[in-house]
């Protein structure tokens, strides 16, 4: 039985935006939408708010919020060629969300 009264686990997601300037950011959330949401309206971090989110380029699914963490931090150590790299190569993780219009 899970630990929090018999429910499953929380699913956290690693996702990657491309912001302005083809900038892009790597972050964690359980709810990539509305993450997203506030990366738009200046409330994510500090970086969007220099470059705002244009797109959602890849989403991935994790059991727990150490597991996206982990990886989190392994996507941010890579080039900016590899991520795009992990991006283009990454079957049926990849989705792309147009912004919406202001």
């Amino acid at each position: 039985m899970a630990e929090n009264g018999g429910h499953a686990p929380t699913p956290w997601y690693l996702y990657i935006l491309e912001c302005a300037g083809g900038r892009l950011y790597t972050g964690i959330a359980i709810d990539v939408d509305a993450r997203f949401e506030a990366h738009l309206a200046g409330r994510g971090a500090k970086f969007t708010r220099s470059y705002p989110p244009e797109r959602i380029l890849l989403i991935r699914q994790y059991s727990s919020r150490g597991e996206a963490l982990r990886e989190e931090i392994a996507v941010k150590k890579l080039s900016s060629t590899k991520k795009w790299h992990l991006i283009r190569t990454a079957a049926g993780a990849t989705l792309h969300v147009p912004c919406p219009k202001p």
